[in-house]
C-alpha cells in the first residue's frame, strides 16, 4: 500500500497475490489491508489536507502537473504492468496511462478557476457573496476494468480543488495504479495527499468511515446500492457510475461502413469489459443483413490471445467466474431462440489453455426475453435485433433498467436530434465512437447510477458552497 507517501506493509502482515488473467501466473503479491491499515491511510489524508487545501490553487496545479509527468516517463512500464494484471492488451494499456497523465493535467489547469460569485441582495448595504471549498478527505472505489482510467476520474478533480483522497483499487489489478501513485509521489506529490489501500472488505469501512466526507464509486448497480445504503449513516456525498446496457441504433441513411467498423471496437474493445461499451445493436430492417455481414467480417479479423503479444486486438476475460457469467448469458439467448452467428466458444490451442478466453461472439435473431438484452454483458458478446423504425429502436433503447449511455447512426439531422432528446442516458453519441471525455461530464440515469464525474462538473462536486453575508459595509 502506499500510506503518507511511503509504501507501507499491511499491519496484520497479510499478504495477496495478483495473476495474469492470460495465463494465470503471479505477476505481483500486494499487502492485504483492514481495518487498521485503512486508519492510518484516513489519518495521513487528514494531516496533509490543510496544508494542501491552503496551498495557491496554482501551486497545486504545478505539482499536479509535474507529478502527471512523472507517469508519462514511466509510461511503457506501467503499461505492461497494467496488461499482466487486467489482461488487456498492450496497446490499450498504453492509452490508459497516457491519458492518465493528459487528465490530470487539465484538471490541475482548472484548479484556478473555482470560483465563487458576489450576489446582489435586497439590502443595498449588505454584500452577498458565495465561496467554494473543499470538502476534506475524499474516498474512491476502483473496479478492474478500467483500473487508472476510473482513478483518474477521481483524484483529478478531487486533489484539485484542494482535497486529499483514500483511494481503493481492485484487489484482483492494484499493482499498475501503485506504481502510478508511486510515479506521481516521485514527480512531487506532497505526502498523504493520495493514499492506496488495497484489501477484501474495505470498502464499506471507507464508505461509511466519518472522516471521509465524499466517495465517489465504480461498479455494479447491486454493490453502488450497498454503497449508497452504508453512506446514509454519516450523510456524505455520493457519486455512482454503475452497470449499463447501452443501446445503438443503426438507421438505413447511416454511413454503414464507418457504423460497422465504430461498433466492433465499442463492443469488443477491452473484451467487452467496458461500462460504456455498446451492448445492444438495434438495426434497421432494410440494411440488416447488410449490417451484419460487415460486423462479421470486423470480428473475424480480431486476434485474440495473451495482451503482450504484438498484434493482439482482445485479451482475456479478466477472471473464470466473469467468463463463465456471460456464457451462461449466451447461452440463455440461444435456449430462447438466438442465432450465434460466431463465437460463443471458448478458442482452442495452447495459447488459450490457462486464460478466461471467450472467441468475440455475436448474436442474431434475439428476442426480448433473452438475459442478454435485460442484464448487463460484461464480456465479447453483441445482441443484434432487427427493427423497423426509430420509433421501435427508441423503445427498444429505453426498455432497460439501465440509462449509462447510447448511440445512434443516422445521417438525418432530425433523426439523430430527436433521439439524442428521447435517450433514457446520461451520455448520448452520434455518428461516433462510446468514448468518454475528460472535458464532459459522466456519469448515468436509472439505475446506472447518480452524480457525475468529469467536466468542470465533476470538478465543482468536490467542493462546499458557502454563503457568506457581509454587513457594516457604509460605515
Amino acid at each position: 500500500m502506499i500510506i503518507g507517501g511511503r509504501e507501507v506493509e499491511a499491519a496484520s502482515g497479510r499478504t495477496r497475490e495478483v495473476r495474469n488473467p492470460a495465463t494465470g501466473e503471479v505477476v505481483g503479491i500486494v499487502a492485504s489491508a483492514g481495518a487498521e491499515d485503512l486508519e492510518r491511510a484516513v489519518d495521513a489524508a487528514w494531516r496533509a489536507f490543510e496544508g494542501w487545501s491552503r496551498l495557491r490553487p496554482r501551486e497545486r496545479a504545478c505539482i499536479l502537473i509535474e507529478a502527471s509527468r512523472a507517469v508519462d516517463s514511466r509510461a511503457e512500464e506501467i503499461a505492461a504492468t497494467l496488461t499482466s494484471e487486467q489482461g488487456k492488451p498492450l496497446s490499450e494499456a498504453r492509452g490508459e496511462v497516457m491519458r492518465f497523465g493528459e487528465q490530470l493535467r487539465w484538471f490541475a489547469e482548472l484548479a484556478d478557476k473555482v470560483n465563487g460569485s458576489q450576489v446582489p441582495l435586497s439590502d443595498p448595504s449588505l454584500l452577498g457573496l458565495t465561496l467554494r471549498q473543499p470538502l476534506g478527505v475524499t474516498g474512491a472505489i476502483v473496479p478492474w476494468n478500467h483500473p487508472l482510467t476510473l482513478a483518474r476520474n477521481k483524484l483529478g478533480p478531487a486533489l484539485a480543488a484542494g482535497n486529499t483522497m483514500v483511494l481503493k483499487p481492485s484487489t484482483t489489478t492494484p499493482l499498475s495504479t501503485l506504481a502510478v501513485v508511486a510515479a506521481m509521489h516521485d514527480g512531487g506529490l506532497p505526502s498523504g495527499v493520495l493514499n492506496v489501500v488495497v484489501g477484501e472488505g474495505l470498502g464499506p469501512a471507507l464508505v461509511r468511515h466519518p472522516r471521509i466526507k465524499k466517495v465517489s464509486f465504480t461498479g455494479s448497480t447491486e454493490t453502488g446500492q450497498e454503497v449508497m445504503a452504508a453512506a446514509a449513516g454519516t450523510l456524505k456525498k455520493v457519486v455512482l457510475e454503475l452497470g449499463g446496457s447501452d443501446p445503438c441504433i443503426v438507421l438505413d441513411d447511416a454511413d454503414l461502413d464507418s457504423a460497422a467498423s465504430i461498433i466492433t471496437t465499442g463492443r469488443f474493445a477491452n473484451c467487452g469489459q467496458t461500462c460504456r461499451g455498446i451492448k445492444r445493436l438495434y438495426v434497421q430492417a432494410g440494411i440488416y443483413d447488410t449490417v451484419v455481414a460487415q460486423l462479421m467480417d470486423a470480428v473475424a479479423a480480431i486476434e485474440v490471445g495473451n495482451g503482450a503479444r504484438p498484434g493482439v486486438r482482445m485479451g482475456p476475460l479478466h477472471t473464470a467466474g466473469q467468463r463463465e457469467q456471460v456464457e451462461a448469458q449466451i447461452a440463455d439467448a440461444v435456449d430462447r431462440g438466438a442465432t450465434v452467428l460466431c463465437g460463443g466458444r471458448r478458442p482452442e490451442g495452447v495459447e488459450f489453455e490457462a486464460g478466461n478466453f471467450l472467441a468475440p461472439t455475436l448474436l442474431a435473431d434475439v428476442p426480448n426475453t433473452a438475459r442478454v438484452l435485460s442484464e448487463e454483458v460484461f464480456g465479447p458478446c453483441l445482441p443484434i435485433v432487427r427493427i423497423e423504425d426509430l420509433d421501435q429502436g427508441l423503445a427498444e433503447a429505453n426498455r432497460s433498467r439501465y440509462g449509462l449511455g447510447a448511440s445512434i447512426w443516422t445521417g438525418s439531422t432530425a433523426s439523430a436530434w430527436r433521439a439524442t432528446r428521447a435517450f433514457e442516458a446520461g451520455f448520448v453519441w452520434v455518428n461516433t465512437e462510446p468514448s468518454a471525455y475528460y472535458q464532459l461530464p459522466f456519469g448515468g440515469t436509472k439505475e446506472s447510477g447518480f452524480g457525475r464525474e468529469n467536466g468542470i462538473e465533476g470538478l465543482l462536486d468536490y467542493t462546499e458552497v458557502k454563503s457568506v453575508v457581509f454587513g457594516g459595509l457604509g460605515r
